[in-house]
Formats: C-alpha cells, sequence, structure tokens
C-alpha cells in the first residue's frame, strides 16, 4: 500500500509552490485561512496548520489585525538543522545562484594547521578548497571559504560546487551527513569581503564558522561563511524551562543498631 504525506504536510507543499512560482511576490498579502480551505478542499484546522508551519520556517509572517504575508527581503538561517541555501531561497520564492569564485585540491598541510587539525587531516591527506559567492535574485547574500576532505567526495568537480552541496553529497556520494557544530559571531567585512557582496567597507555581517561531520563522526568539511546581516537573519526555537527535578537519594534508617 502506498503511504501518503499527512494532509498538512501536502497542503505546505502546495502553498510553498504558489511562493516559489511567485504567484505572491514578497510583502504581498497571503491566502487566509477560509480561502486555503477552499481552493484546496481541507479544512480550516488544516490550513491553519500549513499556515504556521510556513510562518515557523521564515516564509510568512502574521500582522495582528491585518493577515498573513509573504516575507521580504530577509531570508532565515535555521539553527537547529542542515538546510541548503538552494532548497531556502526556492522555498521563499527567490532565485538562487552560485558563482564558483575558486575550486582547487590541496593537500592539508596547504591548510591551516586549525583547519587540518578539525578536519582531523594528515599532512599529505588531499582536500578540496572552494569559494562560493550565493546570491538571490541576483543580490550577493553569501560569501563561503570550504575545506572539503577528499576521501569521501574524490569525483567532486567545479560544477558540483556551483550547486547543492548537500544534494551531492547525499545524493551523488550516498554520504549520511550528521549536522555541524557551529559558532557564530558579528563581524565587519573587509575591503575585498564588502566589495563580493556588494556592501560598503566595514558593514556588519555574521560569520559562520562550522565543522560539518558523517554518520560516524568523521569530519566531512570545514567552512566560513559570511552573511549580510541587512538580508539574513539566524532563527531558532527555544523550549521552555526546565521543570525542577526532584531529589534523588536513599532513604536511611534511623532506627537505633541493636
Amino acid at each position: 500500500m502506498v503511504q501518503t504525506a499527512p494532509l498538512h504536510h501536502q497542503l505546505v507543499t502546495e502553498l510553498k509552490r504558489l511562493l516559489r512560482d511567485r504567484a505572491y511576490s514578497p510583502g504581498a498579502q497571503f491566502l487566509t485561512e477560509r480561502e486555503i480551505a477552499e481552493r484546496f478542499a481541507t479544512s480550516r484546522a488544516t490550513a491553519n496548520k500549513a499556515l504556521t508551519s510556513l510562518a515557523s520556517e521564515g516564509l510568512l509572517e502574521f500582522r495582528h489585525g491585518a493577515g498573513t504575508f509573504v516575507r521580504e527581503g530577509v531570508l532565515d538561517y535555521d539553527l537547529q538543522r542542515l538546510v541548503s541555501f538552494t532548497d531556502k531561497a526556492t522555498a521563499a520564492g527567490r532565485m538562487p545562484s552560485t558563482r564558483v569564485l575558486a575550486f582547487r585540491r590541496l593537500k592539508a598541510d596547504d591548510a591551516s594547521a586549525e583547519i587540518a587539525a578539525r578536519l582531523g587531516a594528515d599532512p599529505g591527506d588531499a582536500l578540496f578548497y572552494l569559494e562560493r559567492l550565493r546570491l538571490a535574485d541576483g543580490v550577493p547574500v553569501i560569501l563561503e571559504r570550504r575545506h572539503v576532505v577528499a576521501r569521501h567526495c574524490p569525483g567532486m568537480t567545479r560544477a558540483d560546487a556551483a550547486g547543492s552541496l548537500y544534494a551531492y553529497w547525499t545524493g551523488d556520494c550516498r554520504l549520511n551527513l550528521s549536522g555541524a557544530t557551529e559558532t557564530i559571531r558579528a563581524v565587519n567585512a573587509t575591503p575585498e569581503q564588502a566589495q563580493r557582496l556588494g556592501v560598503p567597507k566595514h558593514t556588519a555581517c555574521l560569520l559562520v564558522v562550522a565543522v560539518g561531520a558523517l554518520a560516524d563522526k568523521s569530519p566531512l568539511w570545514h567552512e566560513e561563511t559570511l552573511y549580510r546581516s541587512d538580508l539574513y537573519e539566524f532563527r531558532n526555537h527555544l523550549g521552555g524551562l526546565p521543570r525542577p527535578r526532584p531529589a534523588m537519594g536513599q532513604m536511611r534508617d534511623k532506627r537505633p543498631a541493636r
């Protein structure tokens, strides 16, 4: 028996298609619960659940007393999971593209000692080095420098680097990505970085330094990725405060010993 996705997941897919096809431009008012329910023959509860999902992904925003609108300008970075820039931009109705500024094969001892150590690479191990400029609707938004352990994807080419690396690694290379350990801090763009990103010199940006790993915890890549802070925001969901835990211990027998 063929299993189908839950109704609200199917609805989310359809609504994302509307955003991707530019049926609703950034800043425009989106469909209401009632309109979605009528258009897709579903309940208003399911429509509400789908709208909430899209808002949580940063694609829509609720404005009190006004309705639901397509978010404009800002792309969001999900701090809880790996999501490719290509998928994120496409889902937001933006046209993603990539300029590969550098792509070459080198040995680990040609990289910095810190990067080699983080990748667990010996001096003679082969790495790929790439620099990429990621654009949304032709506007530069991300500048990336990345080192990749070559033995995990020995056939990687410059053409592969022009697309989604996550899709290439999980598809063509059949790698199982377990996630990445990241640090994030604010920095000022250097003159060269600013020129590539199309912003004034010393503009404040967000720098992500990360090491990504495979399912067996083997490091796969090290990246230093610069995000334009005027076009990107970082999003996370925090759970509630932990409940106090009951005291644990062993009951003592206070009866006098015989």
